[in-house]
């Protein structure tokens, strides 16, 4: 099963890496449509249970922001970048909070530089969410990589891998 799945991942990293625009803007379809239908559900959901007020409302409200996202991602924003850049955003800006309250309250040395180099690694990831919103064809091109390695991995590796993750 691992060898089936490593020649799957590895098809579909070649896709990527090969067809990055077409790839990127598929799975932007995919996660749109998902969204759509999971809105849909969700504002169905609501309408159906309305014994309970509070659930009722907020799983309309989820329902209503999946649909919003899902048209987002089906007909304006390409997914694959933006939730890629949000994910380093996020990171980052932590990154730099951290470093910072670690440069501001610390008092031991050691402490101080590794909060000063969190810091640092922290402005590196926010500029990576930068580049990683501005150029779709780059995030694809390397999800198509990591997905050929993991393929290759698997295939190589195969059960061992499995039995490695599973039992340490």
């Amino acid at each position: 099963m691992e060898k089936i799945l490593g020649l799957l991942y590895i098809i579909f990293g070649l896709l990527f890496v090969i067809y990055p625009i077409f790839s990127s803007v598929l799975v932007s379809m995919i996660i749109g449509f998902s969204l759509v239908c999971f809105g849909l559900s969700a504002i169905s959901m609501g309408i159906v249970f309305s014994e309970i007020p509070l659930y009722k409302y907020l799983v309309i409200l989820l329902g209503i922001v999946s649909v919003l996202f899902g048209i987002m991602f089906l007909f304006f924003l390409n997914a694959v970048p933006f939730l890629v850049s949000l994910q380093f955003y996020i990171v980052g800006f932590l990154m730099i909070f951290y470093g910072l309250i670690g440069i501001i309250y610390l008092n031991d040395k050691t402490y101080r530089i590794l909060s000063v180099i969190g810091l640092i690694l922290g402005i590196i990831t926010v500029m990576l969410a930068a580049i990683a919103a501005t150029q779709p064809v780059l995030i694809a091109i390397v999800i198509g990589v990591l997905l050929i390695i993991e393929g290759v991995s698997l295939i190589v590796i195969g059960r061992s891998k499995s039995l490695i993750e599973k039992y340490g």
